[in-house]
């Protein structure tokens, strides 16, 4: 076998990390298992050098740092909401005016959709402001999970204000897909042929309607939560008992606005820096200190510590996305995503290809986990694909972010699968599993609407 060219068999790794994943509901053993069969394919009997290279590799890379630090700090902002009491004046606030499940579950989607910015910020946020309003409805987590992550990316993929709008918009300039300064303009014209991410977003109420019932493992989740009042599931207790370490000060009055306004100053702050949420969150979280220590809530050493407390509860979703970041470094270099691509290639038409292209790089972004970075692997040959068959290159990049956005919202292993489970206290399979029947709904929406514009266009 060619390392360089293996074809199919570059599918084995992700192969392995999923048959592991479902035997063993373990995604950081999963994955490095998956890493290593890559590495020895690449590598031989050198396979442990190449994973400390790839290792070095994904910690020095600048978006995975970011990812460590907006994940990190986005932990401690949301301690310090915790501890000094406006966590729990917004709860309160909240809990008074929903009087019922579905009540709690769609101020839960609209805080969702109002949340656009950055789908880190929505699933984080979101997630830690209405566990304790849906417990009070008896509404398990995997269902709480649910409606947030399905208004995380999907939502910051429909407004293109937000950090998905900036980084899409500077690769479609970057591809000669639009004239410098055009990116957001084009991306904008692509956004009506968003079908997945519009399908998953407005799927959400049907479910909370009831229109469209609980199936499979989410049944069984909510006949427990209504059942018990188990809104936890034991298998995440570990992950509640982080959650719940940071308690509100003892004599702490809460106050609605202390979680209110740093949630303002940080949409605001990411937008007005451009969209970088890495700026925001900075700005936010200073912010929220210099209020805290200025109204005495908490002295400085508890404060501090507090934040720390907060980055360390980001812990276990941070080892779960580097192990990620890493099996995309090594199918990177197996050249999955190309290959993939290219046995498709020979049977495409200018009719087919998005259809072809959302259900190709959908299942490529929900093997690997990673929905920014098969974005930057397949765009250009998106592109080149396009431009010979001579196909609506508006389309094509509304289901090029449509695949993305099917792989962020289902793999089980993604950054918004695992940073909503952390927030809303479920395990990351136990998520993606009672997700990815509303998720295989919307894709097939989707995919329906692709096959029926692609030959009406």
């Amino acid at each position: 076998m060619d390392p360089t060219h293996p074809g199919a068999l570059s599918l084995l790794p992700t192969t392995l990390v999923f048959v592991l994943a479902v035997w063993t509901r373990r995604p950081i053993e999963s994955l490095l298992c998956g890493s290593l069969l890559g590495l020895v394919m690449l590598f031989g009997t050198g396979f442990v050098t190449g994973m400390a290279e790839a290792s070095v590799s994904v910690l020095t890379d600048p978006d995975v740092a970011w990812v460590i630090l907006v994940c990190g700090l986005m932990g401690g902002l949301i301690a310090l909401l915790m501890r000094s009491g406006g966590t729990s004046a917004f709860t309160h606030f909240l809990s008074d005016r929903v009087g019922d499940q579905r009540r709690a579950l769609f101020a839960t989607w609209l805080m969702g959709i109002a949340m656009f910015v950055d789908d880190y910020l929505n699933s984080l946020a979101v997630g830690a402001a209405m566990r304790d309003i849906t417990d009070k409805f008896r509404i398990s987590r995997e269902k709480l999970a649910y409606v947030v992550d399905s208004t995380a990316a999907p939502i910051s993929v429909i407004v293109p204000y937000s950090t998905w709008g900036a980084f899409f918009a500077g690769l479609i300039v970057a591809n000669g897909l639009a004239e410098e300064g055009q990116g957001l303009q084009v991306y904008i014209s692509a956004i009506p042929y968003m079908f997945y991410a519009w399908a998953a977003v407005l799927v959400v109420p049907l479910v909370i309607a009831g229109w469209i019932p609980s199936l499979g493992s989410m049944r069984a989740a909510e006949e427990r939560a209504q059942t018990t009042g188990v809104t936890v599931p034991p298998e995440a207790a570990h992950i509640e008992a982080a959650n719940r370490s940071i308690e509100p000060k003892a004599g702490v009055k809460p106050r609605l606005w202390l979680f209110v306004a740093p949630m303002v100053c940080l949409v605001a702050a990411t937008i007005a820096s451009g969209n970088d949420f890495l700026v925001g969150i900075y700005i936010a979280l200073g912010a929220t200190i210099v209020v805290v220590l200025g109204l005495r809530i908490l002295d400085l050493h508890d404060t501090f510590d507090t934040v720390l407390d907060g980055f360390k509860t980001m812990i276990e979703p941070l080892a779960v996305l580097v192990a990620a970041f890493i099996l995309k470094e090594v199918n990177d270099d197996l050249g999955l995503a190309t290959y993939v691509v290219a046995n498709l290639e020979p049977i495409l038409t200018a009719e087919l290809l998005p259809f072809a292209i959302f259900v190709a790089m959908g299942l490529v972004s929900f093997l690997t986990g990673s929905n920014w970075g098969v974005f930057v692997i397949i765009l250009p040959i998106v592109a080149a694909l396009g431009q010979n068959l001579n196909a609506d290159m508006t389309l094509l990049i509304g289901a090029t972010l449509s695949a993305s956005t099917f792989g962020s919202h289902a793999c089980f292993y993604s950054d918004a699968t695992v940073l909503t489970a952390q927030a809303t206290g479920c395990t990351p399979m136990q998520h993606a599993l009672t997700q990815l029947p509303y998720a295989l709904i919307a894709a097939a929406i989707a995919g329906v609407g692709y096959l029926a514009v692609g030959y009406l266009v």
